[in-house]
Protein backbone atom coordinates (compact mmCIF):
# COMPACT_ATOMS: atom_id res chain seq x y z
CA UNK A 1 0.00 0.00 0.00
CA UNK A 2 1.51 3.36 -1.03
CA UNK A 3 1.26 6.55 1.01
CA UNK A 4 -1.72 7.96 -0.91
CA UNK A 5 -3.71 4.75 -0.48
CA UNK A 6 -2.81 4.71 3.21
CA UNK A 7 -4.08 8.27 3.69
CA UNK A 8 -7.31 7.48 1.83
CA UNK A 9 -7.77 4.34 3.94
CA UNK A 10 -7.29 6.28 7.18
CA UNK A 11 -9.72 8.98 6.07
CA UNK A 12 -12.34 6.30 5.41
CA UNK A 13 -11.67 4.94 8.91
CA UNK A 14 -12.61 8.35 10.30
CA UNK A 15 -16.26 7.77 9.37
CA UNK A 16 -17.04 5.04 11.97
CA UNK A 17 -14.96 6.93 14.53
CA UNK A 18 -17.01 10.07 13.95
CA UNK A 19 -20.26 8.10 14.17
CA UNK A 20 -19.12 6.49 17.42
CA UNK A 21 -18.30 9.91 18.84
CA UNK A 22 -21.77 11.19 17.92
CA UNK A 23 -23.44 8.23 19.66
CA UNK A 24 -21.46 8.65 22.88
CA UNK A 25 -21.78 12.41 23.02
CA UNK A 26 -25.46 12.52 22.10
CA UNK A 27 -26.61 10.14 24.81
CA UNK A 28 -24.12 11.31 27.45
CA UNK A 29 -25.10 14.98 27.11
CA UNK A 30 -28.75 14.02 27.59
CA UNK A 31 -27.83 12.25 30.83
CA UNK A 32 -26.44 15.49 32.28
CA UNK A 33 -28.95 16.97 34.77
CA UNK A 34 -30.68 20.10 33.61
CA UNK A 35 -33.23 21.25 31.08
CA UNK A 36 -32.11 23.69 28.34
CA UNK A 37 -35.63 25.09 27.99
CA UNK A 38 -35.93 25.85 31.70
CA UNK A 39 -32.37 27.21 31.74
CA UNK A 40 -33.29 29.70 29.01
CA UNK A 41 -36.73 30.66 30.33
CA UNK A 42 -35.70 30.83 33.99
CA UNK A 43 -36.82 28.97 37.07
CA UNK A 44 -40.15 30.83 37.20
CA UNK A 45 -41.26 29.77 33.72
CA UNK A 46 -44.62 28.01 33.55
CA UNK A 47 -44.75 24.33 32.56
CA UNK A 48 -46.75 25.29 29.48
CA UNK A 49 -44.01 27.58 28.18
CA UNK A 50 -41.36 24.95 28.89
CA UNK A 51 -43.39 22.31 27.06
CA UNK A 52 -43.90 24.64 24.09
CA UNK A 53 -40.16 25.24 23.84
CA UNK A 54 -39.56 21.48 24.04
CA UNK A 55 -41.85 21.00 21.05
CA UNK A 56 -40.15 23.80 19.15
CA UNK A 57 -36.69 22.30 19.69
CA UNK A 58 -37.84 18.70 19.24
CA UNK A 59 -36.85 17.77 22.78
CA UNK A 60 -40.24 16.17 23.41
CA UNK A 61 -39.36 13.30 21.07
CA UNK A 62 -37.73 10.05 22.30
CA UNK A 63 -33.92 10.07 22.32
CA UNK A 64 -33.59 7.59 19.40
CA UNK A 65 -35.79 9.86 17.27
CA UNK A 66 -33.75 12.91 18.25
CA UNK A 67 -30.53 11.08 17.40
CA UNK A 68 -31.92 9.97 14.04
CA UNK A 69 -32.81 13.56 13.18
CA UNK A 70 -29.36 14.69 14.26
CA UNK A 71 -27.65 12.11 12.01
CA UNK A 72 -29.86 13.01 9.04
CA UNK A 73 -28.86 16.65 9.41
CA UNK A 74 -25.23 15.68 9.90
CA UNK A 75 -25.05 13.76 6.63
CA UNK A 76 -26.33 16.91 4.94
CA UNK A 77 -23.59 18.99 6.57
CA UNK A 78 -25.95 20.49 9.14
CA UNK A 79 -25.09 20.28 12.84
CA UNK A 80 -28.40 21.87 13.80
CA UNK A 81 -29.14 25.25 15.32
CA UNK A 82 -27.81 26.43 18.65
CA UNK A 83 -30.56 26.51 21.21
CA UNK A 84 -29.21 29.69 22.79
CA UNK A 85 -27.41 31.62 20.05
CA UNK A 86 -30.25 30.94 17.60
CA UNK A 87 -27.72 30.42 14.79
CA UNK A 88 -26.37 27.33 13.00
CA UNK A 89 -24.00 25.41 15.27
CA UNK A 90 -21.60 24.82 12.37
CA UNK A 91 -21.21 28.57 11.84
CA UNK A 92 -20.47 29.09 15.53
CA UNK A 93 -17.82 26.39 15.48
CA UNK A 94 -16.16 27.57 12.25
CA UNK A 95 -16.01 31.14 13.58
CA UNK A 96 -14.16 30.01 16.69
CA UNK A 97 -12.10 27.14 15.27
CA UNK A 98 -9.20 29.35 14.04
CA UNK A 99 -8.49 30.47 17.61
CA UNK A 100 -8.10 26.89 18.82
CA UNK A 101 -5.99 25.93 15.80
CA UNK A 102 -3.77 28.97 16.43
CA UNK A 103 -3.29 27.94 20.05
CA UNK A 104 -2.39 24.35 19.16
CA UNK A 105 -0.02 25.32 16.33
CA UNK A 106 1.62 28.16 18.30
CA UNK A 107 2.12 26.01 21.38
CA UNK A 108 3.52 23.13 19.32
CA UNK A 109 5.94 25.44 17.51
CA UNK A 110 7.26 26.90 20.77
CA UNK A 111 7.58 23.39 22.20
CA UNK A 112 9.73 22.21 19.31
CA UNK A 113 11.85 25.37 19.28
CA UNK A 114 12.63 24.95 22.97
CA UNK A 115 12.82 21.17 23.28
CA UNK A 116 15.20 20.41 20.39
CA UNK A 117 18.07 22.69 21.52
CA UNK A 118 17.67 21.63 25.16
CA UNK A 119 17.70 17.93 24.29
CA UNK A 120 20.72 18.38 22.01
CA UNK A 121 22.56 20.29 24.75
CA UNK A 122 21.77 17.65 27.35
CA UNK A 123 22.79 14.73 25.10
CA UNK A 124 26.06 16.40 24.06
CA UNK A 125 26.94 17.11 27.72
CA UNK A 126 25.87 13.78 29.15
CA UNK A 127 25.90 13.70 32.97
CA UNK A 128 27.41 17.18 33.05
CA UNK A 129 26.05 20.30 34.72
CA UNK A 130 24.15 21.32 31.59
CA UNK A 131 22.59 17.89 31.29
CA UNK A 132 21.49 17.89 34.92
CA UNK A 133 20.01 21.39 34.58
CA UNK A 134 18.11 20.54 31.41
CA UNK A 135 16.70 17.40 33.01
CA UNK A 136 15.66 19.19 36.21
CA UNK A 137 14.30 22.56 35.11
CA UNK A 138 11.65 21.33 32.62
CA UNK A 139 10.08 19.18 35.33
CA UNK A 140 8.33 22.38 36.43
CA UNK A 141 6.03 21.91 33.48
CA UNK A 142 5.04 18.46 34.72
CA UNK A 143 4.85 19.34 38.40
CA UNK A 144 2.17 22.01 38.13
CA UNK A 145 -1.21 21.94 36.40
CA UNK A 146 -1.47 24.01 33.25
CA UNK A 147 -4.30 26.21 34.51
CA UNK A 148 -2.14 27.21 37.49
CA UNK A 149 0.82 27.99 35.22
CA UNK A 150 -1.46 30.06 33.03
CA UNK A 151 -2.74 32.08 36.00
CA UNK A 152 0.83 32.72 37.20
CA UNK A 153 1.87 33.89 33.73
CA UNK A 154 -1.14 36.21 33.62
CA UNK A 155 -0.29 37.71 37.02
CA UNK A 156 3.41 38.15 36.25
CA UNK A 157 3.45 39.25 32.62
CA UNK A 158 -0.09 40.54 32.21
CA UNK A 159 -0.55 42.54 35.42
CA UNK A 160 2.56 42.95 37.59
CA UNK A 161 5.07 43.83 34.87
CA UNK A 162 3.21 46.66 33.20
CA UNK A 163 1.04 44.43 31.05
CA UNK A 164 3.76 43.17 28.75
CA UNK A 165 1.19 40.87 27.16
CA UNK A 166 -2.61 41.13 26.94
CA UNK A 167 -4.52 39.37 29.69
CA UNK A 168 -7.13 37.99 27.32
CA UNK A 169 -8.49 38.01 23.82
CA UNK A 170 -7.27 36.89 20.43
CA UNK A 171 -5.89 40.12 18.97
CA UNK A 172 -6.29 41.54 15.47
CA UNK A 173 -4.13 40.61 12.51
CA UNK A 174 -1.13 38.30 12.46
CA UNK A 175 1.01 40.44 14.79
CA UNK A 176 -1.91 40.83 17.19
CA UNK A 177 -2.52 37.09 17.24
CA UNK A 178 1.17 36.38 17.92
CA UNK A 179 1.25 38.87 20.80
CA UNK A 180 -2.11 37.98 22.37
CA UNK A 181 -1.61 34.22 22.07
CA UNK A 182 1.95 34.17 23.41
CA UNK A 183 1.13 33.48 27.06
CA UNK A 184 -1.43 30.75 26.23
CA UNK A 185 1.08 29.17 23.82
CA UNK A 186 3.80 29.26 26.49
CA UNK A 187 1.40 27.55 28.89
CA UNK A 188 0.82 24.83 26.31
CA UNK A 189 4.54 24.51 25.60
CA UNK A 190 5.48 24.14 29.27
CA UNK A 191 3.31 21.05 29.41
CA UNK A 192 4.86 19.43 26.32
CA UNK A 193 8.52 20.49 26.48
CA UNK A 194 9.55 18.21 29.40
CA UNK A 195 8.16 15.14 27.62
CA UNK A 196 9.82 16.04 24.32
CA UNK A 197 13.16 16.80 25.99
CA UNK A 198 13.26 13.47 27.80
CA UNK A 199 12.25 11.53 24.70
CA UNK A 200 14.64 13.29 22.31
CA UNK A 201 17.53 13.19 24.78
CA UNK A 202 17.17 9.43 25.23
CA UNK A 203 17.00 8.91 21.46
CA UNK A 204 20.04 11.11 20.88
CA UNK A 205 22.08 9.19 23.44
CA UNK A 206 21.31 5.93 21.66
CA UNK A 207 22.07 7.35 18.22
CA UNK A 208 25.34 8.95 19.33
CA UNK A 209 26.64 5.49 20.18
CA UNK A 210 25.79 4.07 16.75
CA UNK A 211 28.52 2.91 14.37
CA UNK A 212 27.76 5.43 11.64
CA UNK A 213 28.15 8.27 14.14
CA UNK A 214 31.51 6.89 15.20
CA UNK A 215 32.48 6.75 11.53
CA UNK A 216 31.46 10.37 11.03
CA UNK A 217 33.61 11.41 13.97
CA UNK A 218 36.56 9.43 12.67
CA UNK A 219 36.38 11.44 9.44
CA UNK A 220 37.17 14.57 11.41
CA UNK A 221 33.71 16.13 11.38
CA UNK A 222 32.99 18.58 14.16
CA UNK A 223 30.85 17.44 17.06
CA UNK A 224 28.20 20.01 16.16
CA UNK A 225 27.95 18.74 12.59
CA UNK A 226 27.79 15.15 13.75
CA UNK A 227 25.03 16.04 16.19
CA UNK A 228 22.92 18.08 13.76
CA UNK A 229 23.42 16.33 10.43
CA UNK A 230 23.77 12.71 11.55
CA UNK A 231 22.40 12.10 15.05
CA UNK A 232 19.49 14.53 15.27
CA UNK A 233 17.89 13.52 11.96
CA UNK A 234 17.55 9.92 13.12
CA UNK A 235 16.81 10.59 16.79
CA UNK A 236 13.85 12.85 16.00
CA UNK A 237 11.91 9.99 14.35
CA UNK A 238 10.71 8.45 17.61
CA UNK A 239 10.06 11.88 19.12
CA UNK A 240 7.63 12.68 16.30
CA UNK A 241 5.32 9.95 17.59
CA UNK A 242 5.57 11.33 21.13
CA UNK A 243 4.78 14.81 19.85
CA UNK A 244 1.77 13.51 17.90
CA UNK A 245 0.32 11.83 20.98
CA UNK A 246 0.73 14.98 23.07
CA UNK A 247 -0.83 17.19 20.40
CA UNK A 248 -3.81 14.81 20.36
CA UNK A 249 -4.16 15.21 24.13
CA UNK A 250 -3.70 18.96 23.71
CA UNK A 251 -6.74 19.14 21.43
CA UNK A 252 -8.97 18.38 24.41
CA UNK A 253 -6.79 20.25 26.87
CA UNK A 254 -7.41 23.58 25.15
CA UNK A 255 -10.74 23.83 27.00
CA UNK A 256 -9.08 24.85 30.25
CA UNK A 257 -6.43 27.09 28.67
CA UNK A 258 -8.97 28.99 26.60
CA UNK A 259 -11.06 29.52 29.70
CA UNK A 260 -8.10 30.89 31.69
CA UNK A 261 -7.03 33.33 28.98
CA UNK A 262 -10.56 34.20 27.79
CA UNK A 263 -9.83 33.00 24.26
CA UNK A 264 -12.91 32.78 22.02
CA UNK A 265 -12.11 29.28 20.76
CA UNK A 266 -14.20 26.15 20.50
CA UNK A 267 -12.94 25.01 23.91
CA UNK A 268 -14.56 27.96 25.63
CA UNK A 269 -17.63 27.47 23.44
CA UNK A 270 -17.78 23.85 24.60
CA UNK A 271 -17.75 24.77 28.29
CA UNK A 272 -20.39 27.49 27.96
CA UNK A 273 -22.59 25.20 25.84
CA UNK A 274 -22.41 22.44 28.45
CA UNK A 275 -23.49 24.87 31.17
CA UNK A 276 -26.35 26.07 28.95
CA UNK A 277 -27.34 22.53 27.91
CA UNK A 278 -26.93 23.60 24.28
CA UNK A 279 -27.02 20.07 22.88
CA UNK A 280 -26.35 20.78 19.17
CA UNK A 281 -23.26 22.88 19.89
CA UNK A 282 -21.83 20.38 22.38
CA UNK A 283 -22.32 17.55 19.90
CA UNK A 284 -20.79 19.57 17.07
CA UNK A 285 -17.72 20.69 19.04
CA UNK A 286 -17.07 17.16 20.33
CA UNK A 287 -17.34 15.80 16.80
CA UNK A 288 -14.80 18.40 15.61
CA UNK A 289 -12.46 17.47 18.48
CA UNK A 290 -12.71 13.79 17.51
CA UNK A 291 -11.93 14.52 13.86
CA UNK A 292 -8.98 16.72 14.86
CA UNK A 293 -7.48 13.93 16.97
CA UNK A 294 -7.76 11.45 14.10
CA UNK A 295 -6.16 13.96 11.71
CA UNK A 296 -3.29 14.55 14.15
CA UNK A 297 -2.56 10.82 14.30
CA UNK A 298 -2.80 10.61 10.51
CA UNK A 299 -0.35 13.51 10.10
CA UNK A 300 1.99 11.86 12.60
CA UNK A 301 2.02 8.59 10.63
CA UNK A 302 2.68 10.39 7.35
CA UNK A 303 5.47 12.52 8.85
CA UNK A 304 6.98 9.41 10.38
CA UNK A 305 7.07 7.76 6.96
CA UNK A 306 8.72 10.83 5.42
CA UNK A 307 11.47 10.83 8.06
CA UNK A 308 11.99 7.06 8.02
CA UNK A 309 12.01 5.47 4.53
CA UNK A 310 11.90 2.02 6.15
CA UNK A 311 8.26 2.54 7.13
CA UNK A 312 5.84 0.59 4.97
CA UNK A 313 2.04 0.94 4.87
CA UNK A 314 1.20 -2.77 4.78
Amino acid sequence: MDRASFIAHRLVQMVPVAIGVTVLVFFMIHLVPGDPARTMLGVHASPARVAALHRQWGLDKPLPVQYERFMVRLFHGDLGNSLFYRTPALRLILDRLPVTLWLIAYGTLLSVLVAVPLAALAASRRDGAADQAVRAVPLVGLGFPQFWIGIVLLLVFGLNMGRVFPVGGYGNGFAGHVNSMFLPAVTVALGIVPILVRSLRASLLNVLEADYVMTARSKGLSERRVLVHHALRNAVISTVSVLGVNIAFLVGGTLVIEQVFALPGIGQLMISSILQRDFPVVQGVTLVFGIMVVLVYLATDVLHSLLDPRVRFD
